[in-house]
């Protein structure tokens, strides 16, 4: 039976996350470890905090190669939720002086999905921060969003991507349009929490891993 494997890089909500899988009867695990990646068929890469400590703690722990050998090479299907979604992009402004505009280095990325994390634009009535439920507009149903037309997720963020409409499959409006979810070949991202967004989040789960042939384990006796 298939296993995901929920990447320890400590800044997930692993809890959540793995809770959510438990609850939908999916095999899973819960690791750090380049082994555990490579025995693993599929991986959720969450999130809670900044862009460069994310990518500074795969680092530390050796994950990026090991990451980028079973996704990049071996096809292996990956969903980044919230900053994991983030750090499939290129590059972030995120804790960098004045943006790129003022000369500072932008935070590199994964390199998985083309764009860059911008601060969310703020103005009258919009927050600099996206807290709370929200309504998507679906571009692309499958597999993320099959049968679901308009979902009401949770979010909180206080910056987004900004990438090639090509691989954006959701959009959320907080002020401006802001990316929620986006797909490109075997690689995922969600920017709202599927795991802290009840039915619909549980609904979106599912259908992914569904659709890429993870089978419920059965119940016990």
């Amino acid at each position: 039976m298939k296993r995901i494997l929920v990447v320890d890089y400590g800044v997930g909500n692993l809890q959540s996350v793995s809770n959510a899988l438990r609850f939908l009867g999916y095999r899973h695990a819960v690791s750090a470890q380049a082994a555990a990646l490579d025995a693993a068929d599929a991986y959720i890469l969450p999130g809670v905090g900044a862009f460069a400590q994310g990518m500074g703690n795969l680092r530390a722990l050796g994950l990026l190669e090991p990451l980028a050998r079973n996704v990049l090479e071996r096809g292996k299907p990956v969903l980044g939720i919230c900053l994991g979604m983030q750090l499939l992009a290129e590059e972030s402004e995120e804790g960098v002086e004045d943006g790129a505009e003022g000369g500072g280095s932008l935070h590199k990325g994964l390199g998985w999905i083309p764009g860059r994390v911008r601060r969310i634009a703020s103005g009258p009535g919009v927050a600099a921060t996206h807290v709370g439920w929200n309504t998507l507009s679906v571009l692309r149903q499958d597999p993320l969003f099959a049968g679901l037309e308009s979902p009401c997720v949770y979010f909180d963020h206080g910056y987004a991507l900004d990438c090639d409409a090509s691989v954006v499959s959701a959009v959320c409006s907080h002020g401006e349009a802001v990316v929620a979810a986006v797909q490109r070949d075997n690689i995922f991202g969600v920017q709202f929490h599927p795991e802290k967004s009840q039915a619909h989040g549980l609904k979106i789960l599912r259908r992914l891993f569904a659709s890429l042939g993870f089978e419920k384990e059965a119940a016990p006796c």
